[in-house]
């Protein structure tokens, strides 16, 4: 687990419902569970506050770090997807974006990268589409300096042409593979004896979180009339909700407690 991914998700799940700074001695209390040391916590704020994530502020225990009103927006969307703590519909057409992408291979991988978080899948090189338009796709490709146009588009054989379309867009036999490695791989991190610490308990649901985090760039959570049958991604939020809730409030004692530390 890098330092700046973890950074990420500590912010999203724990800090930010508290006000989002912490101290840097909190920052590294809370990252040596992970196996973080010191000085890669160190590093990745100093990175994070470079690519405008972070922001120094002075706190009662001393120099901090709070987030950005952009990190805000990033990680507020990134719990609602999370959680699935937003109903989300479907009305048969999609967002259609027609991008002229830049020479540069970095600059496309960017772009690719931020249009895959958002829920859009690639037709080809540059033509994405998604089941819902994101709020803020229009900024995102401005700031990008692309040229691009956007079209609102409905199949003509309906959900199942619709089905077909969405196949060539995202590999779901791949995803619903990856979600059963995920569920197989994080039982027997978060099966734990009744005893154990809280904060042994924290590390446990912060791995099954940052785990299920990596879903964020993968699944575009479509509708069920664009799914198959039985979809793993199903099981496997069950399983993910499950846990979480379970591991929570030992979870919540532990950053309390390395947050109160001086």
């Amino acid at each position: 687990m890098q330092a700046r991914s973890a950074l990420f998700d500590l912010y999203g799940d724990h800090l930010r419902p508290r006000g989002g700074a912490a101290p840097v001695a909190a920052l590294v209390r809370l990252l040596a569970p992970l196996g973080i040391a010191a000085p890669a916590v160190r590093t990745a704020v100093s990175r994070m506050v470079r690519q405008g994530w972070l922001q120094p502020v002075k706190l009662p225990d001393g120099a901090g770090y709070r987030l950005t009103l952009k990190a805000v927006r990033r990680l507020d969307d990134a719990a609602a997807r999370i959680y699935r703590t937003e109903r989300l519909g479907w009305d048969g057409k999609f967002d259609l974006i027609v991008v002229t992408l830049p020479t540069e291979r970095a600059e496309r991988n960017k772009i690719a990268a931020d249009l895959a978080f958002l829920g859009y899948g690639a037709l080809d090189g540059g033509t994405w589409l998604s089941p819902r338009p994101a709020p803020e796709i229009d900024a995102l490709l401005t700031d990008t300096g692309v040229r691009y146009e956007r079209f609102t588009a409905e199949h003509f054989a309906g959900a199942g042409g619709a089905a077909a379309l969405v196949r060539r867009a995202w590999d779901l036999e791949a995803l619903g593979e990856a979600y059963a490695e995920f569920i197989a791989a994080q039982q027997p991190i978060v099966r734990l004896a009744a005893e154990v610490s809280d904060e042994v308990a924290y590390a446990a649901r912060f791995r099954l979180v940052h785990a299920w985090r990596t879903f964020l760039f993968q699944d575009p959570q479509l509708p069920p009339a664009l799914l198959p049958e039985r979809w793993a991604g199903a099981t496997a939020a069950a399983f993910f909700d499950r846990h979480a809730g379970r591991l929570r409030p030992a979870a919540d004692r532990f950053v309390d407690t390395c947050l109160s530390e001086d």
